[in-house]
């Protein structure tokens, strides 16, 4: 004889202790735990001290009671008190009227007194199974809410005084609860990718996901795959079928990175989807509607491209409703102090670090800097100089920048020229310390005095 699985834990609630007992010894086969009660007063009780998953609940408790008013009342005191917990209702035939109000109520079926066997383990059976199902898409739901809030997360570094920040933040702002197509341009390490999450924040489509494509980093061969999604079996080692990011992003924000990089005959697909708002995976036939707000972000010039026929002018019209363009970090001098100071905290906290301000001379340091890698450059310097910071104050030797810039120097220079005039940089802005000036320079104090005695210092 095949042993039955067993699973799910049964309450059944009942005054009559003989029928308690026929259920319990019929149903303890089919269920991990049958627990009984005669009296439901003590319901709540066992709902909250056990794990239950299905409820078989008596309608009338009373002698002569038919009305089926208890059993309307302790099932929603249990939905009250576990409202996953599924509820089958065990009334006489001529309560039929009254179970079908409980369903409405809650229940999940009703089962007839007197019952049958199979057709009572049915019953208690498919509740168990729905139990199961709900909590299983409860628990999905639950997880799609933490990962939107995960991805969400408002963690905003867009700071700034200069006038070009607030321009670039009004702008936002006016923007961001619009649901038009937006493109911001501007150098590597700028801030677009912030920007974007800012206006997904600051959107009406904030409680959905913001997905991020990095164009650049996409394999051709897996651009559709990677962007439509595709069907089982479309390919080879298409195993499962795969949700694009195009899809997943259905509701929320579709940000695609340095957009300038996709090859001009993957544009027009790209395109045909941004016209037509339907997605087709990749080996289906089936079309999926969808729903998204678009931010894309280049460092390139596209107009340049659609001239040099590299980029399609209709793709930058769709993408180009609004277009933002972030400054130069050494256009916008007044903000690198302020950023500084907040990456310093952000920082020695990261690292327990005691440092917690930069130096005034450090500060003019970081100001008469260009910058070509901009916020980013300067987030990675400060990083830096908290770690090698051995006080509560970073210093301009912490910093480990070398004011001279590619474009300060001619083109006729020679590398013995440049390393002269590093030195001499060096000496000049750390004179009191060669222990600094050899850190900054990465060479040891023998190599620097070696240096200093070449070039006569």
């Amino acid at each position: 004889m095949e042993e039955r699985i067993k699973e799910g834990r049964l309450l059944i609630v009942d005054d009559n202790k003989s029928v308690l007992n026929a259920l319990r010894l019929f149903l303890k086969f089919d269920f991990v735990e049958v627990v009984t009660l005669s009296n439901p007063n003590t319901l709540p009780h066992e709902i909250e001290n056990r794990d239950i998953d299905v409820v078989l609940l008596d309608m009338n408790f009373k002698a002569g009671e038919s009305s089926g008013n208890e059993g309307m009342y302790w099932l929603r005191e249990i939905k009250k008190i576990k409202p996953d917990v599924e509820v089958v209702m065990f009334t006489a035939y001529g309560d039929i009227e009254t179970a079908v109000k409980a369903t409405h109520e809650g229940a999940a079926d009703f089962v007839l007194k007197p019952w049958e066997n199979e057709k009572l383990l049915a019953t208690l059976k498919a509740a168990l199974k729905l139990r199961k199902s709900n909590l299983k898409v409860g628990s999905l739901i639950k997880r799609e809410h933490d990962l939107k809030t995960e991805m969400n997360r408002d963690e905003r570094m867009i700071i700034g005084v200069s006038p070009a920040m607030k321009q670039i933040l009004d702008l936002v702002k006016k923007v961001a609860r619009t649901d038009a197509n937006i493109l911001i341009s501007g150098e590597n390490g700028t801030g677009k990718e912030l920007i974007a999450k800012e206006i997904h924040r600051q959107s009406e489509r904030y409680n959905e996901l913001l997905v991020a494509v990095d164009l650049g980093s996409v394999a051709e061969s897996l651009f559709e795959s990677e962007m439509f999604g595709h069907a089982k079996g479309s390919f080879t080692n298409a195993y499962e079928e795969r949700t694009g990011k195009i899809a997943l992003a259905n509701k929320g924000t579709l940000l695609l990175d340095e957009i300038g990089n996709l090859p001009i005959h993957l544009q027009s697909k790209l395109l045909n989807v941004l016209q037509n708002r339907v997605v087709i995976p990749v080996g289906s036939n089936k079309e999926f509607p969808v729903d998204i707000r678009l931010i894309s972000t280049t460092n390139k010039n596209l107009i340049q491209m659609v001239q040099d026929k590299t980029f399609r002018q209709d793709l930058l019209y769709r993408i180009n409703t609004i277009q933002i363009e972030l400054p130069r970090l050494r256009n916008r001098i007044e903000d690198i102090e302020i950023l500084a100071n907040f990456f310093v905290g952000k920082y020695a906290a990261k690292y327990k670090k005691p440092c917690v301000r930069i130096n005034p001379k450090a500060i003019d340091r970081l100001r008469k800097y260009e910058w070509p890698g901009n916020v980013r450059e300067l987030q990675h310097t400060i990083e830096k100089a908290v770690i090698l910071c051995e006080s509560r104050e970073i210093v301009s030797g912490d910093l480990n920048l070398n004011l001279m810039q590619p474009t300060q120097l001619k083109e006729s220079m020679t590398l013995e020229e440049m390393e002269k005039r590093m030195v001499i940089n060096e000496l000049k802005n750390n004179s009191q310390s060669l222990s600094i000036v050899a850190k900054n320079l990465g060479i040891s104090r023998t190599t620097l005095y070696k240096k200093m005695k070449k070039y006569g210092l």
